[in-house]
């Protein structure tokens, strides 16, 4: 076989998404069938290259062990490095990420009213009908060390950064650690806090809108899209059960977690992707619901192509690279097979 052949026979076996090389089209068809690949992955604004997060792109482009060093001199000069967008020029990049960049005065001015007591507008919001909701908890220590969670403060938001819902909680049990330098919570803070299961209770038929929990859908549902950092253990904390379809938790949205698939922290995402810090000293669960919903919403916004069975569980999908097909795949190229594969998480995008 001549140098020539085997140039074309290796280019043909090269994934089109994240561009892995294989020896034989039968591993790279074993490739697709495994790895995901969909329009709905972060990609690099140059080379067009598919990354499985934000952080694989990031590592591509910046600061990785080995940056592709083209696309790393063209980033340097016009790569937002808050949404790792191209731009056209050093100027409108300078522009793009002026806008790109968050602040956090305003959350600061607005949290500390929060501080100052109950604000509770869920029945008014109810009313409104808000569908995309964003809730934070700060936990207070309980047991014989105080290592016990237990929430002491939530607070919840609509998309527009406004307060739903903000109150102390209650603990069911004595605190022994109140994390005062972390929580800002004091005894008497908790002295007259609405217990925990009355907060649980207003917090639920707010979420679920009328709905009954077990007819909640991901599509044409009543009940809110809820936002967050962790939700698994507020939610444990708040002993509060939420269907997972409509829960969006920036700790476990795979674009967002780490190269090697563990969460990110949200102080870092914050400072990584929105441009500002939080969790400074006193922590206030105000500024981690903007934070969560911001990253939300910036994900939302992507531009992805519409499909109308975006899913590799749809059962339309079920059948693209099933083993009966192997010969057939092996006869397609690498771009057709990227055409049929399809994205193994829900994309945020889906929402809008």
């Amino acid at each position: 076989m001549d140098s020539r052949y085997e140039s074309m026979e290796t280019l043909r076996n090269k994934c089109a998404a994240c561009y892995r090389q294989f020896n034989k089209m039968e591993h790279l068809v074993e490739h697709m069938r495994t790895s995901f690949h969909s329009g709905h992955e972060p990609m690099c604004g140059i080379c067009r290259k598919h990354c499985r997060s934000f952080e694989s792109l990031r590592e591509h482009l910046i600061a990785g062990p080995l940056p592709k060093q083209e696309c790393k001199n063209i980033f340097n000069i016009r790569g937002c490095r808050f949404c790792l967008a191209i731009l056209d020029s050093s100027n409108t990049r300078r522009v793009h990420e002026g806008r790109c960049q968050f602040s956090n005065v305003n959350s600061g001015l607005i949290s500390r009213f929060a501080s100052m007591g109950i604000h509770d507008q869920l029945d008014n919001y109810r009313a409104r009908g808000t569908q995309v909701v964003a809730l934070a908890c700060k936990m207070v220590g309980g047991g014989s060390d105080g290592s016990l969670d237990m929430c002491a403060r939530v607070c919840i938001i609509d998309e527009y950064e406004n307060i739903i819902f903000h109150t102390y909680v209650k603990p069911p049990l004595p605190v022994t650690n109140y994390r005062y330098e972390s929580t800002g919570i004091r005894p008497e803070h908790l002295k007259d806090a609405m217990p925990v299961k009355q907060v649980q209770k207003r917090i639920r038929e707010f979420l679920c809108n009328g709905e009954a929990m077990w007819k909640i859908r991901p599509k044409g549902s009543k009940a809110r899209i809820l936002v967050g950092h962790g939700l698994d253990h507020d939610l444990d904390r708040l002993q509060l059960d939420y269907p997972s379809i409509v829960i969006r938790d920036t700790a476990k949205y795979p674009p967002l977690m780490k190269t090697s698939k563990l969460s990110n922290s949200l102080k870092y995402l914050t400072q990584a992707y929105l441009g500002y810090d939080i969790q400074t000293g006193i922590q206030d669960p105000y500024d981690d619901c903007v934070a969560t919903m911001r990253l939300y919403m910036r994900m939302r916004s992507q531009a992805h192509r519409k499909e109308d069975y975006p899913l590799a569980s749809d059962p339309q999908n079920r059948n693209n690279f099933a083993l009966s097909r192997q010969r057939e795949l092996e006869r397609m190229n690498p771009e057709e097979m990227l055409e049929i594969s399809r994205s193994d998480y829900y994309c945020w995008c889906l929402d809008s």
